[in-house]
């Protein structure tokens, strides 16, 4: 398919995003191919390894496609978003679990479903170029796509503050978060395919490493850890309110661009996540029970026309500008009984 260049090079199974025009957005019929040609891969005994990469400089995948979801959510028909996560989420659930090692290269953004596809894997490289991001918050969804792994298992409090403010991670950051493993200059990463593509050895990933430079959040670190302490996204206010300084002020800000809902309900799964079975596919079980309750019930259809459609930036959020009721919490992480997300495919 044009938007994706799949194919094997030595011993190397070769996926490149290819549709930079676009910051190489995901689309279903991306996802469904990636998660066919994956399944093909595992039998396949010349592929040792996977690599997956992206043309462009500006990013390796920016997020998903979400303008057929906006189309056809706004109709009422909310069966094709949640079938488009399902089986995202089911590819998801197989990258992290993958047999084999695999590479993902990602310079410039990688953000949303670009995680998903490139921060599972057993060794991801990063560069001076590289902002890595959750930013769901911003348009009415939870960081999904695996995300609330990530950040459940980030060092200390980090997580929930990457989840809500949706910051860009530069490479330092990313590697310190555990978004990311290796810090790789670009200039170095055709030849380190080549020597992938000839051996099928992942281990010249990690000879080809160098020091990764300090991630801008670093002064940071304990003014997060103890601001984002708190399990519940008021409680998180409260304490940023009531801490004088340019940081909390900031955080503030960041906090007031995006959906309240979705904030509280990813406050609550990480703090799920941390107290319960924290392995992938409980984190996306957890993530499918909002998003498959995302246009009808939460803020995801006009997080979308705001930054998308109309782009005025000035979305209308359920509990704007007061607290997010428990019960609301409750609905939109509630257990799907038939419609729960299963792994068998």
């Amino acid at each position: 398919m044009p938007d994706l260049n799949i194919r094997v090079h030595g011993f190397a199974g070769r996926i490149t995003l290819s549709r930079p025009q676009a910051l190489n957005a995901m689309s279903y019929d991306m996802c469904m191919a990636i998660d066919t040609i994956l399944h093909l891969w595992k039998q396949e005994e010349q592929v040792k390894l996977v690599i997956i990469d992206a043309e462009g400089d500006k990013a390796f995948c920016a997020g998903g496609d979400i303008a057929e979801l906006y189309d056809t959510g706004t109709k009422g028909d909310f069966a094709y978003g949640r079938t488009f996560w399902r089986d995202e989420y089911r590819m998801n659930a197989m990258l992290a679990d993958y047999p084999k090692p695999v590479v993902s290269f990602m310079q410039g953004f990688t953000m949303g479903g670009g995680v998903g596809i490139g921060c599972h894997g057993s060794h991801r490289v990063v560069d001076d170029s590289s902002r890595i991001a959750m930013p769901e918050c911003g348009i009415g969804l939870v960081p999904d796509v695996g995300g609330s792994y990530l950040l459940a298992r980030a060092p200390g409090n980090l997580g929930a503050y990457l989840g809500t403010t949706a910051a860009r991670m530069d490479p330092g950051d990313a590697i310190h978060a555990g978004f990311a493993d290796h810090y790789i200059p670009r200039a170095k990463w055709d030849d380190l395919i080549q020597m992938l593509e000839a051996s099928g050895d992942a281990a010249y990933v990690a000879s080809h490493a160098e020091t990764p430079p300090q991630g801008s959040m670093h002064p940071h670190l304990a003014t997060i850890d103890r601001l984002f302490a708190a399990p519940a996204l008021s409680a998180v206010v409260a304490d940023l309110q009531a801490d004088d300084s340019d940081f909390a002020r900031d955080t503030l800000k960041a906090l007031g661009r995006n959906s309240p809902l979705s904030m509280a309900c990813a406050i609550e799964t990480i703090h799920r996540l941390r107290t319960g079975p924290l392995t992938i596919r409980a984190a996306l079980e957890l993530e499918y029970r909002f998003t498959f309750r995302a246009m009808e019930d939460g803020d995801f259809l006009e997080g979308i026309r705001a930054a998308i459609i109309d782009k005025d930036r000035n979305p209308n959020w359920q509990f704007a500008n007061q607290p997010v009721p428990e019960s609301a919490i409750t609905k939109m992480l509630a257990p799907l009984g038939a419609d729960t997300l299963t792994f068998d495919t």
